[in-house]
């Protein structure tokens, strides 16, 4: 029998205080994977011998994940959202042009027919951020596909903001394989948003946006999101370092608060080779009073909870109203 999508449906009505309606329960039961690269690699002084396993390497990682999506579907999941770059390890450690070929096509790709595919089997609504090669262009994006539980291709996000750095355990040379956002990525009629850097998309489920790792630390990313409409945002990472660690706590919480919004987190896991660089791990869903949701899973790639949309349209039970009261207009250095 087919599951109905929760944000569809009509829920049960709850009581307010004094007995009164007070809103409506649209409970959607979600899921992020912790994302490990399963394909074996060189040594990286041997890493361009890869470069024929590309396909290979690609095709281990989509079916590893599917059988991931398809876990989280047994235990009740409706909606799944799979970590960054998860086609792949994670490459930018180093600058090695053997993986710039791992790109492909957002809309037509291998990937995006597997996962289109999978979502429809499934009955599950997938985020799948993948390496972009625009076909158009030939320039290169670090690039989510949102798929509707029907394999309908709703539209792709562009991470927006690119790292280039470094911190106390390793390096991140993104901009050496990607550039940032354009603004150009495909969305289509059910995009909801007006600001084409950031998308927000009506799922069967609900409106989901996504700020893809470095993104979630710049306050106008969830912000966009959040005033386009998005009930829930995912935030697919791969992060490392002690100030990622620590920050990784806090970061989540306050954007749900500051925005009311549900928002997930999901990092990679364990240490990949040949790089040898460890990841933290730590996905994990809060509600919109800064709550981290329980984790209803014991699986250790994956992370699964229950977010009751249906209480956005509360009013916020410590009395803030941040979207109603704020005053962009004087959040300016010149300000008069």
């Amino acid at each position: 029998m087919r599951r109905r999508g929760l944000g569809l449906a009509r829920g049960r009505a709850r009581a307010g205080p004094g007995g009164g309606r007070l809103s409506e329960e649209r409970t959607v039961r979600a899921a992020l994977t912790q994302t490990v690269n399963v394909y074996p690699l060189p040594a990286l002084e041997r890493i361009d011998e890869i470069g024929d396993q590309l396909e290979a390497l690609r095709a281990a990682n989509v079916k590893h994940h599917i059988g991931l999506a398809a876990k989280a579907k047994e235990a009740g999941a409706q909606l799944v959202c799979f970590g960054e770059l998860f086609t792949g390890p994670y490459f930018a450690l180093t600058q090695d042009p053997v993986w710039r070929d791992l790109a492909e096509d957002a809309r037509e790709g291998p990937t995006a027919r597997e996962i289109q595919a999978a979502a429809r089997e499934l009955e599950l609504v997938l985020i799948a951020p993948i390496y972009e090669l625009d076909p158009a262009t030939g320039r290169r994006f670090n690039t989510a596909l949102v798929v509707d539980s029907t394999g309908e291709l709703l539209g792709c996000y562009r991470k927006t903001h690119i790292p280039h750095g470094e911190n106390e355990q390793g390096v991140f040379a993104e901009g050496f394989y990607y550039e940032q956002s354009d603004g150009q990525a495909w969305a289509g009629e059910k995009n909801v948003s007006r600001n084409p850097y950031f998308p927000v998309f009506q799922t069967r489920l609900g409106k989901v946006g996504v700020a893809i790792c470095y993104d979630r630390h710049f306050e106008g990313v969830l912000s966009a999101l959040a005033r386009n409409g998005a009930e829930l945002i995912l935030c697919p990472a791969v992060t490392f370092g002690q100030k990622s660690r620590r920050m990784w706590k806090l970061e989540f919480p306050v954007d749900a608060c500051r925005h009311r919004v549900f928002v997930g987190g999901s990092n990679r896991y364990g240490s990949e080779l040949p790089w040898g660089q460890g990841f933290f791990g730590g996905g994990y869903f809060c509600d919109p009073n800064g709550e981290r949701l329980a984790d209803l899973t014991i699986h250790e790639q994956l992370v699964i909870s229950d977010l009751n949309l249906g209480s956005l349209r509360e009013p916020d039970p410590a009395g803030w109203n941040l979207p109603r009261d704020t005053r962009s207009e004087i959040y300016r250095a010149d300000a008069e």
